[in-house]
């Protein structure tokens, strides 16, 4: 049986992407109707986005290892987590949690330096974007990058918080983002990261001026390799 994966949540939209994701490649990888085993836990995104307002790390990380911890004790053999935001916490929480992470940002980066490329843009909330946690990745895998600009970040933010999350999809934010984007392949890059797990709902290829990597459906992919590899190597 392939491993079961635990998914360490935060917004829905993001987190449904990702387990819908999980499933459509479980059926690629190991026949018709067939995914791994998948297991979800989250807070309340409210009680995330006061710790995000004020900058309490700590606190968000307590929550993730809440998670973390409920899902190792229902089987879960390594954990996912379909917020890239959450990741600056990830470096702290890692240590003390039971069961193995991947991590969002290096699924990324390893996807980007095998398409080649090597100057990208990123998207993603403010708290990502003031972070290491996407410059750390690329920088280990030789890859330049750019951010938008403080008032685009905020921008970016407000749509983020104020409507994906919510679901609410609009044309004004898709032409802002593409305008964002077209802005980055100016700038010379090669490739945008889609760095909140809600924007993929909104870009894509077919209308975004640069290549997009997904990070959100990137990590479901990696999951179930990982989910189908792992349990093949235990065996």
């Amino acid at each position: 049986m392939p491993l079961h994966i635990g998914i360490v949540a935060c917004s829905a939209e993001g987190a449904a992407l990702c387990y819908r994701t999980i499933c459509g490649e479980g059926t690629r990888l190991l026949g018709p109707h067939a995914h791994p085993e998948v297991s979800m836990h989250t807070h309340s995104l409210a009680d995330y986005v006061r710790c995000l307002d004020r900058e309490d790390w700590q606190g968000v990380g307590a929550l993730m290892l809440t998670s973390a911890n409920k899902l190792a004790t229902i089987g879960a053999d390594f954990l996912i987590c379909p917020d890239n935001t959450l990741h600056r916490a990830l470096a702290d929480v890692a240590p003390r949690s039971t069961l193995p992470w991947l991590h969002i940002a290096e699924v990324v980066a390893t996807e980007a330096a095998e398409r080649g490329y090597r100057r990208l843009g990123i998207l993603g909330t403010r708290w990502l974007l003031s972070s290491e946690v996407y410059p750390q990745k690329l920088a280990a895998r030789g890859l330049e990058w750019i951010a938008p600009s403080p008032a685009e970040r905020e921008e970016i933010n407000r749509i983020i918080m104020d409507e994906l999350v919510y679901g609410v999809f609009k044309a004004q934010a898709i032409h802002y983002f593409q305008r964002v984007i077209g802005g980055m392949q100016d700038q010379g890059c090669e490739a945008v990261v889609l760095g909140c797990t809600e924007i993929p709902l909104i870009m894509e290829d077919g209308n975004s001026a640069l290549p997009t990597l997904d990070s959100t459906r990137l990590l479901a992919r990696a999951a179930v390799r990982r989910a189908a590899h792992g349990a093949a190597a235990s065996a």
